[in-house]
């Protein structure tokens, strides 16, 4: 009789394990969403937590008058990247340039600005509010941050000075607005035309300022929380 009742009582056990499985199998995908190889819910469409720059570079704002020709006063539609460019006359520094942005309510000779002017010193000055357009970037000036560099001669390469104060401000920029550097562009990007020079020239450059806008942001970045 010992011997029949543990027989049942096995019986029973298997049997209920392979209901259990049974149903675990059947459950409907959805319930159980799509998790990536980085352990993210895909189903939901949610990301993790990423690293963010939460200190953008030291600036001295020196915003331009508003007028037709170089701040126009008008609201950028939403940011959805960053344009680099070169100021294209050697030798001269940020506030050089800066002027030159102003003075042209005056002049009437073009429409040119852009939201930033970074000097051969590495010094950064702000000539528009980033929630304003900036006549930098053709097409694209409803939906994106320049920042204009200055050069030191005709090659159109960036001092390292220049260089640093840019991956910061590009990795803070990139934080600020969820961008990622493949929304990081060059003015040849939209247009074809050879700004910033050394950087259209030379593409391995290019890339490398990418990579180290990325490299800036994880080691200097915080952790923040990813969005839906």
């Amino acid at each position: 009789m010992m011997q029949i009742a543990m027989r049942i009582g096995m019986l029973a056990a298997a049997v209920f394990l392979i209901v259990l499985i049974a149903v675990k199998i059947g459950k409907p995908t959805s319930d159980r969403g799509t998790v990536s190889a980085a352990g993210l819910d895909e189903s939901k469409g949610t990301k993790g937590p990423t690293k963010v720059i939460q200190t953008p570079p030291d600036y001295d704002v020196q915003l331009l008058t508003i007028n037709e020709y170089s701040r126009p006063g008008t609201a950028i539609d939403e940011v959805n990247g960053i344009v680099v460019h070169y100021t294209a006359n050697p030798g001269t520094t940020a506030m050089q340039n800066r002027s030159y942005f102003e003075g042209l309510k005056d002049s009437h000779d073009t429409s040119a600005s852009s939201h930033f002017i970074i000097g051969m010193d590495g010094e950064l000055v702000q000539c528009i509010p980033c929630n304003e357009v900036a006549y930098a970037s053709n097409d694209r000036n409803n939906d994106t941050i320049s920042v204009e560099c200055c050069i030191p001669d005709d090659t159109g390469k960036f001092t390292d000075d220049t260089y640093k104060t840019l991956v910061h401000l590009i990795a803070w920029l990139c934080g600020r607005y969820g961008l990622t550097t493949e929304q990081v562009i060059r003015h040849y990007d939209i247009t074809g035309k050879m700004c910033p020079k050394y950087y259209v020239e030379h593409e391995d450059a290019w890339d490398k300022l990418k990579r180290d806008v990325e490299q800036y942001i994880e080691d200097y970045g915080v952790l923040s929380e990813g969005v839906a």
